[in-house]
């Protein structure tokens, strides 16, 4: 009988990090591990990158099968600043993806190059979220921090170089940094932010290996290691997503991608053009504003989050820690609308409207920016925390109008991490590895007529909320 080989792919999220270890040949999840991180809630979104090394190890113990996995890979929440000093110690928290205080440097970035002409070179406009405008916030307001910086690392790259001790990236997660682009890191952008290319790690190509772990870390010495990814480009590959494939993601934030064979390149800043792991393109629109925007409003009116009720006239941009689509980083929540006869139910079913509608709005835009149609039927796949929830599912289907197909499969971007792995056994693309696996199978949802009059209603009450632009102090 054929030894029974195993992969971990691990998912290091803004909450926790996630491990799952994956039969090669089948797909079956024969182990699960899980260990929480913690976030300040203070000025900005920090985190302790030494926790997501001890939350690995964790997670890796509780999958049963660390001592023996054949291959790993590491997945991670893009965009976060990890800054190292000499000995490879943080210099201080990682800022990330959700830190908006970095707006400033993102404006005065797209001001000084020009926002068609970052576009072009980088694929994106970078907003707050971004790691260029982000190292730039670090050097303004914290200088002696950032005279200690030694190597400038992503997430995903930080767990990566523990594990193996090589400084390396891949190319999707290096597309969300801002100073990225097909020709390599653009010198340019570098320059006006003040970083060294020499503290970044070197882009490796898809599908090549990072490394073998590295003795007395949490997994078996000598276990090859995959590039890893960041967490969007993780979850397309955990879907075996085929270009033209619209994805809606529901989590801590929201996206909406699909692959692309065109490369993005929007002056706008609504589509943000970052590279797929693989050779393609997977055009982005984010909020930063999603299931736990409308989990908070459901708090502050007593109700569970499936307590929705139909009607009203209320709208809710529930932009509680600002935005990002649209590009808001100083605003705060709204509720308009409000008469006698609103009800709670109803409120909170505006949140889960608010909290859709960005996402919706810019879905015709991710996919022509991919080269895509989007007239095409192609069922609209939901995933992330929400996507199993009977509220959410009622609301992306009334205001797309589409088919909603729900896959199975949870945990999709340590899936994707687990496919990275499995392709560096068997030689196969990441994406076919998971369409082997049946990864994106699941239950369809019937299109139902969309309404139009909640999209018009939102959209109007959008438009006239100029004072959401009166940002309060982000620390210029």
């Amino acid at each position: 009988m054929a030894e029974q080989r195993v992969v971990i792919g691990f998912d290091s999220s803004t909450q926790s990090t996630k491990a799952l270890a994956v039969d090669l040949d089948t797909g079956t999840v024969l182990g699960r591990g899980r260990a929480p991180h913690t976030v300040s809630t203070g000025a900005g979104r920090e985190s302790d990158p030494e926790q997501w090394w001890a939350a690995l190890g964790e997670a890796a113990a509780g999958t049963g099968w660390a001592d023996r996995a054949a291959a790993v890979s590491v997945a991670g929440q893009q965009h976060g600043l990890v800054t190292l000093d000499a000995a490879g110690t943080p210099v201080r928290p990682a800022l990330l993806w959700n830190d908006v205080r970095s707006a400033p440097q993102a404006a005065g970035l797209t001001a000084a190059i020009g926002a068609a002409e970052l576009a072009r070179r980088t694929g994106s406009v970078p907003t707050a979220a971004f790691t260029a405008p982000t190292w730039a916030w670090l050097r303004a307001h914290e200088p002696a921090a950032a005279d200690r910086v030694a190597a400038v690392r992503l997430p995903h790259d930080f767990l990566t170089e523990r594990l193996t001790g090589e400084a390396v990236t891949d190319r999707g997660d290096a597309s969300g940094t801002g100073w990225w682009g097909p020709d390599g890191y653009d010198s340019d952008v570098l320059a006006r932010i003040g970083l060294d290319p020499a503290l970044l790690p070197e882009v490796l190509s898809p599908g090549a290996r990072a490394g073998a772990v590295r003795p007395g870390t949490p997994l078996r010495a000598g276990t090859p290691v995959a590039t890893g990814t960041g967490d969007n480009m993780a979850a397309a590959l955990g879907l075996g997503l085929l270009p033209g494939q619209p994805v809606l993601s529901l989590g801590t934030s929201g996206t909406v991608y699909a692959v692309g064979r065109t490369r993005p390149a929007d002056p706008t800043g609504t589509v943000a053009g970052f590279a797929d792991a693989l050779g393609d393109w997977l055009p982005l629109a984010c909020t930063l504003n999603c299931t736990l925007a409308v989990d908070r409003f459901a708090e502050l009116l007593g109700l569970g989050r499936e307590e929705v009720e139909d009607g009203g006239t209320a709208v809710v941009l529930p932009y509680l820690d600002g935005e990002r689509t649209p590009d808001l980083p100083g605003a705060s929540g709204l509720v308009h609308g409000l008469r006698h006869d609103t009800t709670r139910g109803q409120l909170l079913q505006a949140a889960y409207d608010g909290a859709a509608h960005a996402l919706l709005a810019a879905l015709d835009g991710v996919l022509r920016a991919g080269g895509a149609d989007p007239a095409a039927d192609e069922p609209l796949l939901l995933i992330g925390g929400g996507a199993r929830g009977q509220a959410w599912q009622r609301t992306v289907l009334r205001l797309s109008g589409r088919a909603v197909r729900v896959p199975d499969a949870a945990e999709l971007v340590a899936l994707g991490a687990a496919a990275q792995a499995a392709a560096l056994l068997t030689g196969e693309p990441a994406d076919a590895v998971a369409r082997r696996w049946g990864t994106a199978r699941g239950p369809v949802l019937e299109p139902v007529e969309r309404d139009d009059d909640a999209l018009t209603r939102i959209g109007d009450t959008l438009r006239r909320a100029g004072a959401l632009q009166g940002a309060p102090d982000l620390g210029r």
